[in-house]
């Protein structure tokens, strides 16, 4: 995927086609998280679509939730939500942050001939 320890470092508009392709990921992912969320909460918490929109943001945001659940089943989906929520976070940070490292690791790694 990545250009080899032995090539040059891409052209800077390669790099920035680079950066939006994962950026594009990154949404893709985030969206279907999000969706899985809203989904969850209306079923299993019977929350409306836009409290179900609220909650979902705010548990895969980091920030916590904003309203008590009051039965088994929503309380066992926002606790699995909220996991899940955990390693969504950790794996589109990665990928945001992938090109940038790969980047700089390159350029002290790539040997220029003489």
């Amino acid at each position: 995927m990545y250009e080899k320890k032995a090539s040059r470092p891409i052209p800077k508009r390669s790099f920035r086609a680079r950066i939006l392709r994962h950026a594009l990921v990154v949404s893709l992912i985030l969206s279907v998280a999000l969706g899985m969320g809203v989904v969850g909460y209306h079923l299993f918490a019977g929350l409306d679509w836009i409290d179900s929109l609220l909650e979902a943001s705010m548990i895969l945001g980091g920030m916590g939730p904003t309203q008590a659940l009051h039965s088994t089943g929503a309380k066992l989906f926002a606790s699995f939500y909220s996991l899940f929520s955990g390693l969504v976070f950790i794996g589109t940070a990665s990928l945001l942050l992938a090109p940038f490292v790969h980047r700089l690791l390159h350029s002290f790694h790539f040997e220029e001939e003489l």
